[in-house]
Order: C-alpha cells, then sequence, then structure tokens
C-alpha cells in the first residue's frame, strides 16, 4: 500500500504569523489544504496521514472539513514532540490498521505548498526501487563550511552537493528494522527520514525536485507564494 505521512506539526516560530503556520492563508487557502489538495490527486495514495501537535487535532480536522475535503483516504493524528517522532506515530498508525509492512510511506513538509503529483509519483517509484528516496536540488550557491565560530574552514566542491526536499518515501518495514537498531543518541540526530538509512549505510535514491517547491518558512516567502498562486 502507499501512504503519506503529511507532516503538519510546526508554530511558525520563524513565519512570525500568531498561529501554526499550517493554519495561515495564501491565496485565500491555509497552507495545509494546499498541500494536501495536491496528495488527494495521486491517485496510487491510499491513506493520507496528517499529523498536528495535540492542542489542534480537532482545529485541523475542522479546517479539512471546512474545506469540504470528505475524502475517505484522509486521517488526522496527532503528533510528536521531534519530526522523528512524529513520523514513527504516522508508521504506528499503519501498523496498528494492518497495513502490510513493506508499504511506502511519503513524507512531505505540508509547508511546502507548491508539490506536485509528478513529485510525489516519483517519490513513490523511487522508492519502490531503492527502498528509500528523496527530492533534490542542485546547489547553485558556493557553499562555505565553519567548524570554528565566524571561521572558514573548507569550501565544498559545489558540483557534489544537494538540497533536500520533500516528498521523502521509504519502505516501512525497512525504516523500522534500522530504526529499533539506533541508540537514543543517534534517534536525536535524525532531522530527517533519509538520515536514518544513510546512517546505515541503506542507499538512497536521489531524484529531481522543483525549485518551486520551497518551504514557508519565512515572511518574504508568503509573499511569494501569494504572487505565484495570484499570478
Amino acid at each position: 500500500m502507499i501512504c503519506a505521512a503529511l507532516l503538519a506539526g510546526g508554530i511558525g516560530t520563524r513565519l512570525d504569523v500568531g498561529m501554526p503556520k499550517q493554519f495561515y492563508l495564501i491565496a485565500g487557502k491555509p497552507i495545509l489544504i494546499h498541500s494536501l489538495e495536491a496528495f488527494l490527486k495521486v491517485e496510487e495514495m491510499d491513506e493520507i496521514i496528517v499529523s498536528s501537535p495535540k492542542e489542534c487535532v480537532n482545529k485541523t480536522k475542522d479546517v479539512i472539513k471546512e474545506y469540504d475535503l470528505t475524502d475517505p483516504r484522509i486521517t488526522v493524528i496527532e503528533g510528536g514532540k521531534r519530526r522523528s517522532d512524529t513520523i514513527l506515530n504516522s508508521i504506528n498508525y499503519t501498523l496498528e490498521n494492518d497495513y502490510p509492512k513493506d508499504s511506502i510511506m511519503v513524507t512531505h513538509d505540508a509547508a511546502r505548498i507548491f508539490v506536485t503529483p509528478k513529485l510525489i509519483k516519483d517519490s513513490i517509484r523511487y522508492a519502490k526501487q531503492y527502498g528509500a528516496a528523496s527530492a533534490v536540488i542542485p546547489a547553485t550557491d558556493v557553499i562555505f563550511e565553519s567548524k570554528k565560530d565566524g571561521i572558514l574552514t573548507d569550501v565544498p566542491d559545489r558540483q557534489y552537493l544537494l538540497q533536500s526536499q520533500t516528498p521523502q518515501s521509504f519502505n516501512i518495514n525497512h525504516y523500522i528494522e534500522i530504526y529499533s537498531d539506533l541508540s537514543d543518541e543517534e534517534i536525536d540526530k535524525l532531522d530527517e527520514a533519509m538520515i536514518l538509512f544513510h546512517m546505515r549505510g541503506h542507499e538512497i535514491g536521489l531524484f529531481e525536485g522543483d525549485r518551486t517547491n520551497f518551504k514557508v518558512t519565512r515572511p518574504s516567502d508568503i509573499k511569494i507564494a501569494n504572487a505565484m498562486l495570484r499570478g
């Protein structure tokens, strides 16, 4: 089976809009709804699991209902304290509902509202082939590395540098097997799902992302997103 974990647990500190950013309106529609609608267009998707902070679960359900997204594939669950906890909650939901362990999970930041059905389908296809996959785009700027405060220590070769995006997808069984073998210290380093696979030398398929698939994080991103959607 194919399921999505739509990560909508951010509180929007950097966005500074006075509310959890998934509820903020862009071009007249909440950030969460923009992303959710893109996933609903993917016929292969069997389940779309929307994670939310505990205090926002009911609000999340109300917003989805308000925009008439009554598709039975949508489920809202409580997210975790960390990103890795939220992904694990989504996985546990699938296991509790007897999904096959070899199912594919597509994780995505709800704040990346310009995700396309093509990106989602590419993510599924690469995950089936490699067991884990991530959207990436080439780094366009020269990257400075600093391992001393305020001091340049290295300039990595840009031709080998890629910026990760979501969707990121993986075989649920592979994720569980690796996660159960990690130490607490390693789990604390799981900023995103692909780090888990990289820690154990698992091959990760990389597919072409899209520069418009940026994450709405700062006030300037809101202006750009509004301009793009309103043409």
